[in-house]
């Protein structure tokens, strides 16, 4: 292979491995299994054959169950290889047949690396029943069994695979594996079965990949004119269907001997079309480089079909994440109202700031204020409850409840709108989002007390200086600071704006002008801004914290844009396939032109 051509290949795979469809919309199974097919025929036939083009040609023999591929194996090598008979699957563990000169080429990992390779007669004993690998049950067979034979032409092997209509799940899925790695499919059909949907749906595949195909159609009746008849209306059917088939090979029903076998002469036209091809290089590099080519051309557009996919995986996934964010934006959004609309200067918040300023006439002057708040303060000597203590407790009470009420609703509407989809429903499973986290009120607890600190942090820098101390002073830290806070949580609400003017409002006013007596109007913006600046901060870090658990499932589902990477990879495919049909540019033709040397490991 030329470097390019590796590097795509490389990038191509690893695009494939990397890629992750976890969530459940539609198609990702079948997304999934293309990927699947996709990394095994890259593997199994177009990586090993852009390598060695000069390898020998592999013919995969398919079919419906009961086709008499086995039969017709055992025939082209002359004596019984493959068990064949009636009872279901017979073909369990694949068989490749190849000329002992060419067993290099096949005792490795070449080709179809997953499967361990097993010599005829090592663990085999064709007249045991239910002898060979019988994982093909369930799950695909695990070995391939190597058999050298005289009979089968250097230059090509021969590989009976399962049958692509198993009753078996394993035997279906290897039997399609097989067929991918073919350079020559070998289809085989009976007079009374050409017609059933499953063969057909394959042969549609090979059309569509341009695979090599050629089809036996086997045990015709003997009777004048059926062969024709049959042939006939095969043509017609592949004609159709846009299939084009190289050679249609007709097999009469046949009496077998008492080993199974059938008699050479009815399958000696194709048995001297294998030798013909086997012996003419200039054929099989054709059939090789056309049937490579295919194979790119239908790993692009599996990479299409699957970045389309790999596309959908991630308009879901941003999606959901919409859909958390919306539902604890709106949390936030809410937080602000709560803070904005005066709620938290009713009640209990109130009750405790009119402890702190006192009631009756807020506005007989600055000094008649200050009088009264220095009065409250000798309470707090005599040994009385500290208002501004009681008040700022009061509003970092009622602030930890509204983002702790408000969070919670937020994650019940994120639970909610994901159970609605599928998708959804896979991240939400054996999970209640909704519930408060371990911990949390107490952050949010924390957090306010923080934010409160950080206020009367200002309150201490801002009265530094020696004419702003005293009057601090006269007041105490805390009750300047619950002014503070009071301002801040009233700074959207309570503006001048023509809004009812009621005990809130005139509570927040007369925080307002004590702050100003003390600090200026100036002052007083300033502190406000970074009080409101800083409690923003703190409260968008626990609205984070408390959508953290449905951000952390998407984060989870690992990076998106998959499908971008695997569209570039398309059209790079495409232009491998295009070189190999031009001037085989993509391979190195000098590659392979000798056989490896034999793993004795393997062997």
């Amino acid at each position: 292979m030329t470097t390019r051509t590796t590097q795509v290949l490389d990038a191509f795979a690893e695009h494939l491995r990397a890629l992750e469809l976890p969530l459940p919309v539609e198609g990702a199974d079948q997304a999934r299994a293309e990927t699947q097919a996709a990394l095994s025929q890259l593997g199994d036939h177009v990586i090993p054959r852009l390598e060695s083009l000069d390898a020998p040609l592999l013919v995969v023999i398919g079919g419906s169950t009961g086709a008499g591929k086995s039969t017709l194996v055992n025939a082209l090598v002359g004596h019984p290889v493959s068990r064949s008979g009636a009872i279901r699957p017979t073909t369990r563990r694949p068989v490749l047949l190849h000329h002992p000169h060419d067993e290099p080429w096949f005792t490795g990992t070449r080709i179809l690396p997953g499967l361990a390779r097993v010599h005829a007669g090592q663990s085999r004993d064709l007249e045991a029943p239910g002898a060979g690998d019988t994982t093909g049950d369930v799950d695909p067979a695990t070995s391939l069994e190597l058999s050298g034979q005289d009979r089968i032409p250097q230059g090509l092997a021969l590989l009976d695979a399962p049958d692509i209509d198993s009753i078996a799940m394993g035997n279906r899925e290897l039997a399609r594996q097989l067929l991918r790695a073919a350079d020559l499919w070998l289809f085989v059909t009976t007079a009374n079965r050409y017609a059933d949907a499953v063969p057909w749906e394959v042969l549609r595949t090979a059309a569509e990949r341009d695979v090599t195909v050629d089809v036996v159609m086997n045990r015709i009746p003997p009777r004048e004119g059926v062969a024709e008849e049959l042939a006939e209306d095969l043509r017609g059917m592949l004609e159709r269907n846009g299939i084009a088939v190289d050679r249609l090979f007709l097999v009469p029903e046949t009496e077998i001997d008492a080993e199974g076998m059938l008699p050479p002469a009815v399958i000696a036209e194709l048995h001297a079309h294998l030798s013909t091809l086997a012996a003419d290089g200039e054929a099989r590099s054709r059939i090789a480089r056309r049937t490579l080519a295919g194979a790119l051309d239908g790993l692009a557009g599996s990479a299409r079909e699957i970045a389309e996919h790999a596309s959908a995986q991630d308009v879901e996934r941003q999606r959901l994440r919409d859909q958390a964010i919306t539902a604890f934006s709106g949390a936030r959004e809410r937080i602000d109202e709560a803070l904005g609309d005066g709620s938290l200067l009713r009640g209990e918040v109130l009750a405790r700031w009119q402890d702190v300023v006192g009631t009756g006439e807020f506005f007989r002057g600055v000094e008649s204020l200050v009088t009264r708040a220095r009065d409250r303060l000798g309470q707090m000597l005599s040994g009385k409850p500290a208002p501004a203590v009681a008040a700022e407790q009061a509003l970092g009470t009622g602030l930890v409840h509204v983002v702790i009420d408000e969070t919670a609703r937020g994650a019940e509407r994120a639970d909610t709108a994901w159970r609605s989809s599928a998708a959804g429903r896979s991240l939400a499973e054996g999970r209640d989002l909704s519930r408060l986290p371990d911990g949390y009120a107490e952050e949010v607890s924390a957090q306010i007390r923080a934010w409160q600190g950080d206020v009367l942090e200002l309150v201490r820098a801002e009265g530094a200086d020696r004419r702003t101390k005293a009057r601090l002073l006269s007041l105490g830290v805390n009750v300047v600071g619950v002014a503070l806070m009071v301002v801040v949580f009233a700074s959207t609400a309570f503006i001048p704006t023509g809004l009812e003017v009621g005990a809130g409002a005139a509570t927040a006013v007369v925080g307002q002008k004590l702050l100003e007596t003390i600090f200026g109007d100036e002052a007083v913006r300033r502190m406000a801004a970074t009080a409101r600046e800083r409690l923003t901060t703190r409260l968008d870090a626990l609205v984070a914290t408390r959508s953290s658990p449905f951000v952390e499932l998407l984060d989870e589902l690992g990076e998106p844009g998959g499908g971008e990477l695997l569209g570039a990879d398309a059209d790079a495919l495409a232009q491998l396939a295009q070189d190999i049909r031009t001037d085989g540019t993509a391979a190195d033709s000098s590659a392979g032109t000798t056989a490896p040397a034999r793993d004795e490991e393997d062997a």
